[in-house]
């Protein structure tokens, strides 16, 4: 058994209470590699913001839950190392589908984890949280629960439709299975394409894909439900047109990408929404420096010098997340 708190990590508890208190929500920014989690821990650090460093399923497969152990306790050394006295720095299960993959992630030093009961029958998402939520709670790590389907692909979860989460569920849900978090469907949607474009409007003056507005109903219903309670919004990527731009202009083929304009997501910020999962900005604004690189420099074969650039583009991406998205800059003291 690890224990995150011998890793310097922390969990999601103070962390949350603050940003639902101070109105900002806090970046779960998804990393596989060693780049894009230096670029987290330098943006954070930077902007003197906590942090979330999230894993999905499919990221620990393919980086190894051992490295992953010790990649996280180095990312605390690093901030350290960086200047902050004291970083806040989560390590977080996405997306967990089982009982047993909760369990073997707390045991090797994640201090939040995710189970993702939501397409699951109502009482068998209940049962399942509260079978998680009463093991983690042992160790003191915070457990994140979910009510709703969202759409679109992101590495092994995948769904054709989303459905709204029911605000007259979320009490029932939170009593029953003493979930730290919830998170909830309100048109959100996972991976690059996130609506079909019949779906969207098109803009006159870009002639771009405009996306649906989020359902700020819903969330609004939710929050008077669970007053003060910590929300979380998934699959919050904006797909910057800049980048999908580049990586057309440079070989790639993104058609039709459409993300969460950045306006709704600083809207939703400043509500009960305290947690706001990013993971395709980073993958396109990794691919579209790589690709750049590339392009310009052919005879390049030295890793350093294309995900160099890479791990620049995504310091910048997070940072301006951070500071104009989710407002949770200078909210740790180094």
């Amino acid at each position: 058994m690890v224990n995150y708190k011998d890793l310097g990590l922390v969990n999601t508890r103070a962390m949350f209470a603050k940003a639902v208190k101070g109105g900002y929500a806090i970046p779960a920014f998804n990393f596989n590699n060693m780049e894009q989690m230096q670029a987290i821990i330098m943006a954070a650090v930077e902007t003197k913001s906590p942090v979330i460093l999230q894993i999905s399923k499919g990221a620990r497969n393919y980086a190894n839950q051992t490295l992953l152990r010790y990649m996280a306790e180095g990312a605390v050394a690093y901030a350290k190392e960086l200047g902050c006295g004291h970083p806040e720095i989560v390590l977080h299960l996405d997306h967990g589908d089982s009982y047993e993959l909760c369990k073997n992630c707390i045991e090797m030093g994640f201090s939040s984890v995710m189970i993702d009961g939501s397409a699951l029958p109502y009482d068998e998402n209940v049962a399942l949280t509260k079978k998680v939520v009463d093991f983690a709670h042992q160790h003191d790590v915070t457990v994140e629960g979910e009510l709703g389907v969202l759409a679109g692909v992101e590495d092994e979860v995948s769904a054709a439709e989303s459905h709204y989460t029911k605000p007259e569920e979320v009490i029932d849900f939170v009593t029953k299975t003493g979930v730290d978090s919830l998170a909830i469907s309100i048109g959100t949607s996972h991976g690059a394409y996130k609506f079909t474009p019949e779906q969207c409007t098109v803009d006159p003056k870009t002639g771009r894909l405009l996306p649906p507005p989020l359902a700020f109903d819903v969330l609004e219903a939710v929050e008077e439900k669970l007053p003060g309670f910590p929300i979380v919004l998934h699959g919050s990527s904006s797909v910057p047109q800049e980048d999908v731009d580049i990586i057309n202009s440079n070989g790639g083929c993104l058609k039709a990408a459409v993300g969460i304009p950045e306006e709704q997501l600083r809207k939703a910020s400043k509500s009960a929404v305290c947690k706001i999962n990013i993971d395709s900005d980073s993958r396109l604004a990794m691919t579209a420096a790589i690709r750049k690189t590339m392009a310009e420099k052919p005879a390049e074969f030295d890793p350093r010098k294309y995900l160099g650039p890479a791990r620049d583009r995504m310091k910048e991406l997070y940072m301006h997340k951070i500071i104009n998205v989710l407002g949770s800059n200078g909210k740790i003291s180094h």
